[in-house]
């Protein structure tokens, strides 16, 4: 049974749908003002294992992760780049499908825009006003945060201290506006600025960025789901507000189960990335800076959700050598496949068997990637052990090969094998270099080597024969 920790309940709780072969789950997506930084790129990695493996497990998942495509942010951003709210949105939602494709972070069942939606969350608005939990003030909508029963559970805070903090971040204009320091607007009047704005009953605004979540989670999976993600920070306010508001205008319980991701830290020293201490880095920069952006994926994907991430330049490398390590077991044991005898081996069979039961159980456990990748090493190891041995049978090669396929696709990392063909010119050098070496003209096979290096093509002399990967 799959256990997770709810942020709600701060506990490890069995799992249950509502459905039962269906999960329904919505993951708090960017504001597509800039290209997504190293910490979205954390988020949305987690969530899409966590996807995964209940798509391994064999359910059917909806799911659910929007745009913010209208925030001050947005409006800003479009002015210095001198082109509309609209514009800059599509410019940014293109850049970030091209670097979550390059991350094999599939895409999600329904990606819904914030400006898609203006009209339900007019109505949702208009609903909260007339149930008495918000209010219109100067053009602005505010929700009474303090009139919702037990407001702030998801965040574990002192509602005095919540009050206390709120009031010292507004200015005296808002603080007279709001009838409480922890009202939260819903719905925000237009500045003045003429970028972007709709006609609502309370005049010319655009929604606030809480209310926007609850409309798109909502519509496409129903008023009460299954899970809710994001990022840690998203426990308050924003979460926190997204239960508010839902429960009022619904009437029914949000969401079951509340899962957040940790942080991402940068560099040996672990600072918080911050743009005023110049480690800001964007995923569309490190991918141009990266050989193998499937190794980026694996340092995110194997690390715990839950935990903070360190991403350095340290760690990058040695999680490319721990992928270059399962990578090459993997071609071990492939390459058997030249010389591999009909049959099975039931005893190796049975090992590999026991080691995806040890991967299932770590990840039954609040999706522990960790314990799991060390069954995946395990399973790694026996596949190099079995390409040593005298004789190999296909369909136990192909079993073991299988298994470490599947339980690295829930990790979200593809292309263990080298897939792409050796040209006749290629195989005739090989060739040519292995007769070389039998007449002892080790002059001309190191000078088939080095050539065939200079095109990406590295050459491993195993005991089996002389075997090749891509650099």
């Amino acid at each position: 049974m799959i256990k997770m920790f709810n942020t709600m309940t701060l506990a490890k709780e069995p799992f249950h749908p509502i459905h039962d072969d269906t999960i329904n789950m919505y993951v708090c997506g960017p504001t597509v003002y800039n290209y997504i930084h190293i910490g979205n790129a954390r988020s949305a990695i987690a969530f899409d294992t966590i996807r995964r493996y209940f798509e391994y497990r064999g359910y059917t998942v909806n799911y659910v992760s929007n745009f913010t495509d209208v925030d001050d942010k947005m409006i800003k951003a479009a002015a210095e780049q001198g082109i509309t709210v609209p514009e800059l949105a599509d410019k940014y939602i293109a850049a970030f499908n091209e670097d979550t494709a390059a991350l094999n972070i599939k895409p999600a069942t329904v990606r819904p825009r914030a400006t898609e939606h203006i009209a339900q969350i007019i109505d949702f608005v208009a609903d909260l006003i007339d149930k008495g939990y918000a209010y219109e003030s100067a053009g602005d909508v505010y929700y009474r945060a303090k009139k919702f029963h037990n407001y702030g559970a998801l965040a574990h805070q002192d509602l005095a201290e919540m009050t206390s903090n709120a009031a010292g971040r507004l200015n005296d204009e808002e603080l007279e506006r709001k009838e409480d320091p922890m009202d939260f607007a819903v719905w925000k009047g237009e500045n003045g600025d003429g970028a972007i704005a709709w006609e609502s009953p309370w005049g010319k605004g655009r929604p606030g960025w809480h209310i926007e979540c609850s409309v798109m989670s909502t519509k496409y999976l129903g008023n009460h789901f299954d899970i809710h993600g994001g990022g840690i920070d998203l426990a308050f306010p924003h979460h926190t507000n997204e239960i508010a508001q839902s429960e009022v205008h619904t009437g029914e319980k949000f969401v079951n189960e509340w899962l957040h991701n940790g942080f991402v830290t940068v560099g040996d020293e672990n600072e918080k990335m911050s743009k005023s201490l110049g480690n800001f880095v964007t995923v569309h920069d490190l991918l141009q800076q990266i050989d193998d952006p499937m190794v980026l994926r694996f340092f995110m994907a194997t690390t715990q959700y839950r935990r903070s991430i360190a991403y350095s330049e340290s760690n990058m490398t040695q999680a490319a050598h721990n992928l270059d390590r399962i990578r090459t077991g993997y071609r071990n044991l492939a390459f058997r496949l030249t010389d591999a005898v009909a049959g099975d081996e039931s005893l190796i069979d049975d090992k590999a068997s026991e080691l995806v039961v040890q991967f299932n159980t770590a990840m039954d456990d609040d999706f522990n990637a960790p314990n799991a990748l060390t069954a995946i090493y395990e399973l790694v190891d026996l596949a190099n052990q079995y390409a040593a041995t005298e004789v190999v049978y296909q369909d136990t090669v192909n079993f073991i090969l299988d298994k470490i396929t599947v339980l690295m696709s829930i990790f979200g990392v593809d292309g263990l094998s080298d897939d792409e063909l050796l040209d006749d010119d290629i195989e005739a050098l090989i060739q040519e270099r292995n007769d070389a070496r039998t007449n002892k003209n080790f002059a001309r096979s190191d000078e088939i080597r080095d050539s065939l290096a200079e095109q990406g093509i590295i050459l491993e002399d195993t005991p089996q024969g002389t075997r090749w990967h891509r650099k």
